[in-house]
C-alpha cells in the first residue's frame, strides 16, 4: 500500500474518488478542493459505498476480485476481503441481511452474507449486469442488464430469479422511487429515465433527460434525483419524482458519471469519466463551480457529509 501526501489528522472533510484505469483513489479536501493524496488500491476499482454504520467505505475492485475497506474520515485502509468474484456494483440490502455484487464481465449476480462475506448464491444474469437497487422491504434486488436491454428481479429470501422484463436500450443506473412504487432506470441508449411500476412490471413513461442518461443520485429531499448524462459535452438533470419531469439542467462536461451531494444541499460532486476530473456543481447558482484534477477514468466519488439515500 502506497499512501502519497495524505495527512490523516486533517482529513475531516475528506472526499474519496476512484480512478478506475489507474487502480488508485484520490483523496480530496472538501474545503480547499485540493487533492491531498493518492492511494494505490487494486485493478479496476469501479464503485464504492459506505457500510450501513458509515464506519467504512467499501471499494469494489473488479479485476482484483476483492473488496477494500477504507476509513471514510482518514482514507486509511482498514481491511481487504478477497475471493469476491469480479465485483462491479455492490449494495447492502436495507435490512442488512444481504450483500449483493454484480459481475459485469462474467454475467452473474452474487449474494453474500454481509457478516463474513461467504457466498450464499450465484445467479446467471445475461447480459452484462450493471447497477442494482433494492425494495424497501429487502424482498428483491433489481439489476440492469445493459447488453440485453432488461431489468431482472431477484427474490432475496429464496435467492432465485423472480422475473425479467425488457426496458429502454442500454440500461445502467437504477434506483427505487421514494414511495417504493417505481423503479427509475437510466437508459444510455435512449437518453431517458424509464419509470417502471415494478409490482405489475409495467413501463409507465420515459422521461427525456439527455444523451447517454447513466446514473441517478438522490438529492436528499425525498423527492428529487440527479441524473448524469454521460457524454463529452455532458449534463446533469434534476428529476422531480412527483411530476416525473426534469426541472433543472446543468452543463457538466467530461462525461459525468457517479455523483454525491453535500448534506447542506449546496454542491453536487460528479466524476468526469472522460476528463480525469471531479466536477463540482454549485447548486445555489446552478452552474459548474470548479474542476478537481484526479486520475484516469474516475468513477465513484464519496464523502461522509452527504445527502444519502438511507
Amino acid at each position: 500500500m502506497l499512501l502519497l501526501g495524505a495527512h490523516p489528522a486533517t482529513q475531516a472533510g475528506l472526499a474519496i474518488a476512484l480512478n478506475s484505469a489507474d487502480g488508485t483513489v484520490s483523496l480530496i479536501d472538501t474545503d480547499s478542493y485540493q487533492v491531498t493524496g493518492k492511494v494505490n488500491v487494486c485493478k479496476e476499482p469501479h464503485h464504492l459505498m459506505p457500510t450501513p454504520d458509515d464506519k467504512s467505505l467499501v471499494v469494489a475492485c473488479a479485476a482484483a476480485n476483492q473488496l477494500v475497506f477504507f476509513d471514510p474520515l482518514t482514507g486509511q485502509e482498514q481491511k481487504r476481503v478477497r475471493n469476491i468474484s469480479d465485483p462491479y456494483q455492490l449494495g447492502y440490502s436495507p435490512n442488512r441481511k444481504w450483500f449483493v455484487a454484480t459481475s459485469l464481465r462474467l454475467d452473474r449476480v452474487d449474494i453474500y452474507d454481509p457478516t463474513d462475506f461467504s457466498l450464499i448464491a450465484r445467479l446467471p444474469a445475461p447480459k452484462t449486469p450493471s447497477h442494482l437497487a433494492f425494495d424497501d422491504a429487502s424482498q428483491f434486488v433489481f439489476v440492469t442488464l445493459q447488453d440485453s436491454n432488461e431489468v431482472m428481479a431477484i427474490s432475496l429470501p429464496t435467492q432465485k430469479i423472480a422475473w425479467v422484463m425488457p426496458v429502454a436500450t442500454t440500461p445502467a443506473g437504477i434506483v427505487m422511487s421514494p414511495d417504493n412504487r417505481y423503479l427509475l432506470v437510466a437508459s444510455m441508449g435512449e437518453g431517458v429515465v424509464e419509470v417502471i411500476e415494478w409490482r405489475s412490471r409495467q413501463s409507465i413513461r420515459k422521461v427525456p433527460t439527455g444523451k447517454a442518461a447513466h446514473n441517478l443520485q438522490p438529492k436528499g429531499d425525498g423527492r428529487h434525483f440527479y441524473v448524469s448524462n454521460r457524454t463529452v459535452d455532458g449534463s446533469i438533470s434534476l428529476l422531480d419524482t412527483q411530476t416525473m419531469t426534469v426541472v433543472e439542467q446543468y452543463e457538466v462536461p467530461g462525461g459525468p458519471d457517479d455523483m454525491t451531494v453535500r448534506a447542506d444541499g449546496k454542491e453536487l460532486w460528479a466524476t468526469a469519466r472522460f476528463a480525469r476530473k471531479v466536477q463540482v456543481v454549485d447548486l445555489v447558482n446552478k452552474r459548474l463551480k470548479l474542476s478537481i484534477p484526479v486520475g484516469s477514468s474516475p468513477h465513484g466519488v464519496f464523502f461522509l457529509n452527504h445527502a444519502g439515500l438511507r
